[in-house]
């Protein structure tokens, strides 16, 4: 089981070398992680893994090598009495399932306009609560208005969170959550990448001991200890992180939230807003998007001049209107296009890039993702660590 645990070590790019292994092998001989698995991980990773850019690796080896151990057996809880569902899991048993040729079927109302067009009219003539049908405001049909139906293009309403993700606007007060900035897991590797955006300048009161002028001044002084100090050495870089949030992105929140740890803490000088799909007129210093925490994007120009470098972190996936069409944004009523205020970002601040957490191979599938990366001139990359130390490499040259 050990050979093959080292041998897989080796193929999956680890360079541990054989001493390693035979160190760690005298280890366990000496009773350092005896019938403990945890214990057994620690020591291996300790003894076998050199450099940090592998531990990932070294877990997944680790995982494999050892599954039957790691995972627990399946507990058997027999006599339990099978319980009523609750109501709330069956409200929605008239919601209506489509198959692929049935959606193919339902067509749209023929653009942004038309859309909000005929929405005014439904509000004005609608009266009573509507379900399962294609026309009225209502429920589990194929309107375009509405929840818990389809429909190609739509405004979605009453619905708590998306299902198809076709909508064109949402007519609800969006709740989204702010990214955790305490996450661990995975965050090593990101941070490994994001070193290559450094900086260093002295900064703040003079703490550390300068070592070299401490000895240059001592040998001056025929001896006597002159203790020389210098400030700290900090991160100079400056970094504005603009964040997609909600949405599609709701699939991507881990790994996300592990960038944000890594950014956190390696810039010292960090600002991180809120955007959902798109930047509009208005960014958010929390993701629940209340009015308290708007900041116009304008003043964000304003406050942070072309010496800060901006990522955006987003899929860059969502109806083609609310990046191109004045009015569409999903949940707000932009006056420019999403296309304009990206313009206007890009053109201010010089060191500008596009962090995608979709796959690549995935990209050219939607059309906004493909719009957004030709503005940026190809300057978007995976969140991935090739991807992160290619970005990196690109906001410094």
């Amino acid at each position: 089981m050990f050979i093959t645990f080292f041998l897989s070590l080796r193929a999956a790019g680890i360079k541990t070398s054989l001493r390693e292994f035979l160190t760690l092998q005298e280890a366990m001989q000496s009773g350092l992680a005896d019938y403990d698995v945890d214990s057994f991980y620690y020591l291996a990773r300790a003894t076998l893994v050199k450099d940090e850019r592998h531990l990932d690796k070294f877990d997944k080896v680790f995982a494999e090598s050892f599954k039957g151990i790691l995972q627990p057996k399946p507990e058997t809880a027999p006599g339990i009495d099978p319980q009523p569902l609750p109501d709330e899991w069956l409200k929605k048993l008239a919601e209506k399932h489509l198959t692929d040729e049935e959606k193919a079927q339902i067509e749209a109302l023929g653009g942004f306009d038309k859309l909000m067009e005929t929405l005014r009219q439904r509000l004005a003539e609608q009266k009573a609560r509507h379900q399962g049908g294609n026309k009225w405001i209502g429920t589990a049909g194929t309107s375009p208005f509405g929840a818990h139906g389809y429909n190609p293009e739509g405004v979605r309403i009453g619905q708590e969170t998306g299902r198809n993700r076709s909508a064109v606007k949402i007519w609800d007060q969006r709740t989204f959550r702010n990214l955790a900035g305490d996450s661990e897991l995975g965050t090593r590797t990101m941070k490994v990448a994001l070193r290559r955006l450094r900086r260093f300048a002295r900064e703040g009161a003079a703490e550390e001991l300068d070592l070299p002028a401490t000895i240059g001044s001592t040998a001056r002084n025929a001896g006597y200890l002159d203790l020389q100090m210098v400030p700290e050495r900090h991160n100079a870089v400056k970094l504005l992180l603009l964040l997609d949030i909600g949405g599609s992105m709701d699939d991507h929140v881990a790994i996300c939230e592990q960038l944000f740890t890594a950014a956190r803490a390696e810039f010292k000088h960090l600002v991180h807003l809120y955007f959902h799909n798109c930047p509009y007129e208005k960014l958010w210093k929390d993701a629940r998007f209340r009015s308290a925490g708007a900041i116009a994007t304008q003043d964000v120009l304003n406050t942070y001049d072309h010496t800060w470098k901006l990522i955006f972190v987003g899929d860059a996936a969502m109806s083609p209107y609310e990046l191109i069409q004045p009015g569409g944004g999903i949940s707000t009523w932009n006056s420019d296009s999403g296309q304009a205020w990206l313009a206007r970002l890009i053109a201010h601040f010089p060191k500008t890039i596009w962090i995608n957490p979709v796959p690549e191979q995935h990209w050219s599938h939607t059309q906004t993702t493909r719009l957004i990366r030709e503005q940026f001139e190809n300057r978007m990359y995976g969140l991935t660590l090739e991807g992160l130390d290619a970005a990196m490499h690109r906001l410094m040259h």
